[in-house]
């Protein structure tokens, strides 16, 4: 297939709001679209990337949802977060030239491959992607900050409400439902990633349940009281 048939222009990318700066001139979108060298589709339960891999990219996921996770000296598979679609992976790469972590995609995906010395040479003339970059990254920083006082200081009930309402935060943002998700991730990743056993991930839903918070059908989660595991976040009972 030639290259330019599988070229993307942002453009006209339906995404382009999530992961383009908004207000570019034509010029600027211009430059933009040399920056997406080709689309890579991924299988599920394939690797975009791997855990000491040389860092050459960032990578826009354009369709599709990914887990990252690290195996952990005795073997297991510590998730340490999951994107979707809109959503920039890779950024963990940065700091030492290397990947830290491995990237799974959770179901068929295509990411849009952007080389970040490419980004880099680019963003030096096209201030509005030199923030933009840096929002991302600060975004994500913010988001880790975010899961590091979430396992640092909450029970099962209120972990899992923060974890829930993070992600249909995320994919309300892409215009989905605010109360309606399908989860890619299996229960136990959903435990590694908020440092909970399998079995206290799937009781804390179930309970959930019974107070009529949520109602769920395998992967197909409706939040039905999103006050109240609001409520659950902000005030949580910390036992001392």
């Amino acid at each position: 297939m030639n290259p330019q048939a599988i070229k993307v222009a942002c453009s006209n990318c339906n995404l382009r709001e999530l992961c383009m700066p908004m207000g570019l001139s034509d010029q600027d979108l211009n430059r933009l679209d040399e920056l997406v060298a080709v689309r890579r589709r991924i299988k599920r339960g394939d690797t975009l990337f791997t855990n000491g891999e040389k860092f050459t990219s960032l990578y826009a996921i354009r369709t599709g949802f990914f887990k990252t996770c690290l195996a952990t000296e005795d073997g297991r598979d510590q998730v340490t977060g999951f994107q979707m679609a809109g959503e920039i992976i890779g950024l963990d790469g940065i700091v030492n030239d290397q990947h830290s972590c491995d990237a799974v995609a959770l179901e068929d995906a295509e990411v849009c491959v952007m080389p970040f010395d490419r980004i880099e040479e680019i963003s030096r003339e096209v201030t509005a992607l030199q923030h933009h970059v840096h929002k991302i990254m600060s975004r994500e920083i913010v988001r880790e900050h975010g899961v590091m006082l979430l396992l640092g200081s909450m029970r099962a009930e209120e972990r899992l409400a923060a974890f829930l309402l993070n992600l249909v935060q995320r994919l309300n943002a892409r215009g989905f439902s605010q109360s309606e998700l399908v989860l890619r991730m299996t229960r136990e990743e959903i435990g590694s990633y908020l440092g909970l056993k399998l079995e206290t991930v799937s009781r804390t839903f179930s309970k959930f349940v019974e107070d009529g918070t949520l109602e769920v059908k395998q992967r197909h989660v409706r939040i039905l009281d999103t006050e109240g595991l609001q409520r659950l976040v902000n005030n949580p009972a910390h036992c001392h």
